[in-house]
């Protein structure tokens, strides 16, 4: 059996102590490694004066875990720069926000280069390499020029954004032809594979060799849509720890309110925060017979500090929350609680379960899985209402969930009302439809059907 080597700009593997606290996705992928006795590499979270390549080995919740330092210099322009302010920006359709440097496309080249470096003495004639996320792109070619001649597949997690919008990237056509050196490439959706094709025939004179084959640039690479999803059982079984249910009790333990509406983001411009402010601030005016009957929580944990453009939003975050605090509050009731601060995934789970509306509503995103954790978190006897952005990866496969226009305050107004006035019925019937979905497109669903495809193993690919 071929090990597999699983390569991402971060290594996150379970410690098997508190895993409560660590998302789906590296649960999945510690399973596939303990499988194939694999190896995750990636960077370690700190820095060093002078890169030396010096990797360090450990073994943790029983997978190997082989990470790299990397200096100052890397952190600045690599992370900070071309990959948060420059690639994330634009493939969120962000373009104004968009950081064009020479320098930071100098050090996300060089630290490609480095992981490259590390990682090839590390790699064995049958293994295969599975390259994650938007910091890695070009990690393929800088392996290829080492000699690697492994299968590489590399899976993005944000969106790929249309055609007209990537060509604003300086050097756009060097970053898609690095993407032609992996064996497969895997996108969350249908909509964002065809992003990726359309710029291949129109841009780089590419043709589609066969469905789901491109070739360009003297090569060709085969595509897929590979919808990532959570392990459903798993979050359900979260609803039930102490845990869980401590936290169910403390939100529910307020007799202010009736109803509580939660949204779960990291704080980003991306995530439509601001707009969802103001289309809740939209439904407090327009509905005054439902202000007390309501409390809005929305947990935003602060994310890329360094980053301008996330200090702006903050501020911005927190003048409006307290401007609708302050318009609507009571001396014994407020609707709005806003929160910087991160919870451990079973704490999410009964904040979830205490809540009659999940509000999702990005601007842009790769899939979205707070809808499925909320949806997997429900009371199937009592179920809340998931209100979900169309422009969110996840819409295309929950269609019974409410779905928005995150740009019209009016729109989430009224999904809000609608949610929180609808039956019993309808409820159970639009959860039990979401619900299955969750269930079938999960996470190890997702997890082998990429692993098989770039392996070539027919048969495993219509297993799952």
């Amino acid at each position: 059996m071929s090990r597999l080597i699983v390569v991402s700009n971060r290594v996150n593997p379970p410690s098997g102590e508190g895993e409560e606290s660590v998302g789906g996705l590296a649960m999945a992928l510690a399973a596939a490694l303990k499988q194939s006795s694999g190896i995750w590499f990636g960077w370690s979270g700190q820095t060093t004066p002078e890169f030396t390549g010096h990797l360090r080995i450990e073994t943790v919740g029983g997978v190997t875990a082989a990470t790299v330092d990397l200096e100052d210099q890397d952190l600045d322009e690599y992370y900070n720069g071309y990959a948060n302010k420059t690639l994330w920006p634009l493939f969120h359709y962000r373009t104004d926000l968009a950081a064009f440097d020479r320098a930071y496309d100098a050090g996300y080249r060089r630290v490609n280069a480095r992981f490259a470096e590390t990682l090839r003495p590390l790699i064995r004639p049958d293994d295969l390499i599975w390259v994650h996320d938007y910091h890695l792109i070009p990690l393929a070619r800088e392996l290829r020029a080492l000699g690697v001649k492994n299968r590489i597949g590399f899976f993005l997690h944000v969106p790929w954004p249309a055609h007209q919008v990537m060509i604003n990237l300086p050097r756009h056509r060097q970053l898609v032809e690095a993407v032609f050196d992996y064996d497969l490439v895997g996108f969350h959706t249908p909509e964002y594979q065809q992003a990726f094709e359309d710029y291949v025939l129109n841009e780089a004179d590419g043709l589609v060799a066969a469905p789901g084959r491109l070739k360009a640039f003297g090569r060709t690479v085969e595509v897929g849509a590979f919808p990532i999803g959570i392990d459903a059982d798993d979050f359900a079984r979260l609803v039930k720890s102490p845990r869980a249910h401590r936290m169910r009790d403390l939100m529910t333990a307020c007799t202010v309110f009736r109803h509580l509406i939660v949204g779960v983001d990291r704080l980003d411009y991306s995530k439509g925060l601001e707009e969802r402010f103001l289309g809740f601030e939209r439904f407090l005016t327009d509905n005054p017979d439902l202000r007390r009957e309501v409390l809005m929580l929305q947990i935003a944990p602060v994310s890329r500090e360094a980053v301008e453009a996330y200090q702006e939003i903050r501020g911005r975050l927190d003048a409006l929350s307290g401007r609708i605090n302050g318009e609507f509050s009571d001396v014994d009731w407020a609707p709005f609680r806003y929160v910087n601060k991160n919870y451990r995934r079973d704490e999410l789970a009964g904040i979830y379960g205490a809540a009659r509306v999940g509000l999702v509503t990005p601007l842009r995103d790769g899939m979205n899985l707070v809808a499925k954790e909320f949806v997997a978190a429900q009371n199937p006897d009592d179920p809340g209402v998931l209100v979900l952005s169309r422009f969110a990866g996840a819409a295309g496969q929950m269609p019974d969930a409410l779905l928005v226009n995150p740009h019209s305050a009016e729109e989430v107004a009224d999904a809000l009302r609608r949610a929180l006035a609808m039956e019993k019925p309808e409820r159970i019937r639009r959860w039990r439809a979401l619900f299955e979905s969750v269930q079938r497109e999960d996470v190890t669903a997702w997890r082998n059907a990429f692993v098989a495809a770039l392996a070539g193993d027919a048969a495993l690919q219509a297993a799952v």
